[in-house]
């Protein structure tokens, strides 16, 4: 069965539970770090710009400018990336410093050591540092929304003792996929917000106000009801469609996430995801480089594979570093009349199109079909709009309307001989997640890019209850063993299996530690050291499924704080070293390079931290953390791993779904969680 027939089928089934919660824990501890929020009024900042030229959503033709847009191969990192790099990298030099002072690795001087690598023009060898976080809708977001809460030294306390802030400011890159999209265009349309700053809000704003459901819209009495919203989110898509372009559920999905992620009037409209280029903040590197990521599926295809085209979307360019495409886009000029890779003197410039919530709305397409399903029985959706809905999702599989269409295709005529989708008008485009590669990994292991190690915050749905089992990661490494890899490399990962019986799944595992175990091609590179953080309970039970649509606003900070602990380790709760060891993989190819000798501290965390190369049953280990469970982790339920002062495990009052419920989410991990 396919994967559309798939979604289809799960979501005909009821979206809530009718049955009574299982209750687990009644008490719920005070946490290791507070990160309770009060409201603001006066902290969100409106950050990407609204850049299209029409002044809303739809796209605009607008003359082009003196050197036409064109397309360049994939084989060096753009002339704007380059630059940008160059200012980036020396602005992570003093929070590198601050961060590996404070991890206080034993007979290590981290400051002369990155001195030391940093001097002169020449930082090759200073640590390059990147962040990945996966997809798996708002639970995705608000995971990964702890992790970058953690790692952010504005964060109160987060450079305290047992803390990692200052991580992000040392960080280059930062890729999002699906829901790990969202946070990211959410924290860079919000003026490289905090976390925290996104909790508080302000009056009078919707901003991550997940206690109002999608399908309702904004609770802003006086100024929205339900009717209202949808009006405005169909407007915005109608204007689109009168100026000239294709439109698809894809747009209807995005302006309406649009309203929760953008601080600004009707979910920002005008905003475009190339204006962030254009940021002062960003363009002096201060802030990492973000990419989201979507994957090709050519006409005709229902079912995305590893050997599928990934796409890439950052502030300067959209493209693919795939041997197939192997090339990328301005971002700011999509579906200008590219042909053969460039814009004839006959053909048209058009800016706008590359709309922010078109953007992370690509990269999560696959909850088109959970928008058209559940949009048909809210109350207050006008009609017209449910007839609609209702058309299109009869029509869906006819017309491939649920994936994201880029027409004209800035692609048509390039490449003809390797590019499957040189001979096609339109470029449609889907969930990032849908090839398996649930995390953002593809961007961040290009050689060109030089990454050293990547944070990989993984929140996937691979098992009934909605916990990562190590598939997305799995993913990523058997695709490098394909001719699509084009010579990139990736540590070896185990499978699910090894995963869960060694509990790989449940805590801080290091991939690829030593360097001198990867036969590196002439031109290539040794792979990033890949960190992976997959969601587990820390202080809550933070597996909500992927489609549910709200949260209580208590429960979404409780999961960020989870995601908190994860990444510090309950600040250091349960590893008082755990902070050397973020310091160690930071430093571990660097150190490598320089031939200088690995500190006593760190051998001791690549000891406890590094996958040993061991299957389960090569490690004769056949149990999963006492847990009886199938292969994929079927009955697989961890329990808490942070405890109060009297020993009892804290946690949520209830379990997030109820007996009838938990049906619908066997149905969603079995047969389409590996990709969220």
């Amino acid at each position: 069965m396919h994967l559309h027939a798939l979604l289809q089928l799960v979501l005909s089934l009821p979206l809530t539970a009718n049955a009574e919660p299982v209750p687990l824990f009644a008490r719920q501890k005070q946490p290791p770090h507070d990160l309770a929020v009060t409201p603001r009024s006066d902290l969100i900042v409106p950050r990407a710009r609204p850049d299209a030229p029409s002044g809303g959503y739809a796209p605009s033709v607008v003359e082009c400018p003196k050197d036409r847009p064109r397309i360049r191969l994939a084989n060096a990192l753009s002339q704007a990336e380059s630059e940008w790099l160059a200012k980036r990298r020396k602005n992570t030099v003093d929070p590198m410093i601050q961060f590996l002072k404070r991890a206080e690795i034993p007979d290590f001087d981290a400051e002369a050591y990155i001195k030391s690598v940093s001097s002169g023009d020449d930082l090759s060898n200073l640590p390059n540092i990147a962040i990945a976080v996966s997809g798996g809708g708002y639970r995705a977001l608000m995971n990964g929304a702890g992790f970058i809460s953690a790692a952010d030294s504005r964060t109160p306390g987060s450079t305290d003792k047992g803390g990692i802030g200052g991580l992000l400011q040392s960080t280059t890159y930062l890729s999002g996929l699906s829901g790990g999209g969202w946070l990211v265009s959410s924290i860079y349309a919000n003026n490289f917000s905090t976390i925290s700053t996104l909790q508080q809000g302000r009056k009078d704003s919707s901003i991550w106000r997940f206690d109002d459901s999608i399908f309702n819209g904004p609770d802003l009495p006086g100024v929205f009801d339900t009717a209202r919203y949808w009006a405005d989110v169909a407007e915005q898509v109608r204007s689109k469609r009168k100026a000239g372009f294709e439109t698809s559920i894809t747009d209807y999905w995005g302006r309406a996430l649009s309203y929760q992620l953008i601080d600004a009037p009707d979910g920002g409209p005008a905003y475009t995801f190339s204006s962030i280029s254009e940021d002062d903040h960003f363009s002096a590197g201060q802030a990492p480089f973000p990419i989201l990521v979507a994957d090709n599926r050519p006409p005709g295809m229902k079912a995305v594979t590893l050997s599928a085209t990934v796409f890439e979307f950052n502030p300067f360019e959209m493209g693919s570093w795939d041997p197939t495409t192997y090339g990328f886009a301005p971002t700011r000029y999509l579906a200008s009349n590219f042909s053969g890779g460039v814009v004839p003197s006959s053909g048209r410039c058009v800016r706008g199109f590359d709309s922010i919530s078109y953007v992370f709305g690509t990269s999560s397409s696959l909850f088109n079909a959970f928008l058209l399903q559940n949009i048909t029985s809210v109350e207050g959706v006008p009609d017209w709009l449910i007839e609609q809905a209702t058309n299109l999702l009869e029509d869906v599989d006819e017309k491939e309307n649920d994936v994201a269409k880029y027409e004209p295709n800035p692609f048509l005529g390039w490449l003809n001989a390797s590019n499957p989708v040189a001979h096609v008008t339109d470029l449609d485009l889907v969930d990032g997640g849908e090839d398996l590669q649930n995390i953002p990994l593809q961007p961040l292991i290009q050689p060109l890019r030089a990454v050293d190690v990547i944070f990989a915050v993984d929140s996937s749905a691979d098992t009934t209850f909605s916990w990562p089992n190590g598939t997305a990661l799995r993913a990523t490494y058997d695709r490098s063993l394909t001719p699509i890899a084009n010579g990139t490399l990736f540590p070896p990962v185990p499978d699910d299996v090894t995963f869960l019986a060694r509990g790989l799944n449940n805590r801080p595992t290091f991939f690829g530690c030593s360097s001198s175990n990867f036969t590196v091609p002439a031109g290539g590179r040794v792979p990033p050291l890949v960190v992976y953080l997959p969601n587990a309970p820390y202080t809550t039970y933070s597996n909500v499924t992927t489609f549910t649509p709200s949260y209580p606003l208590s429960q979404r900070n409780d999961i960020i704080l989870n995601g908190y602990n994860a990444a510090t380790q309950g600040n250091g709760t349960l590893d008082e070293n755990w902070v050397s060891c973020v310091a160690c993989a930071v430093l571990s190819r660097s150190l490598d390079r320089m031939g200088t000798a690995v500190p006593a501290r760190c051998t001791e965390c690549f000891e406890k931290y590094c996958w040993d190369g061991k299957t389960a049953a090569q490690a004769g280990d056949v149990s999963i953390q006492g847990v009886v469970s199938g292969a994929g982790g079927e009955e697989y339920q961890p329990t808490l791993k942070i405890q109060d002062v009297e020993g009892e495990e804290s946690g949520a009052a209830s379990m997030i779904v109820g007996r009838s419920g938990m049906i619908w989410v066997c149905v969603v991990v079995a047969f389409v969680g590996l990709m969220l």
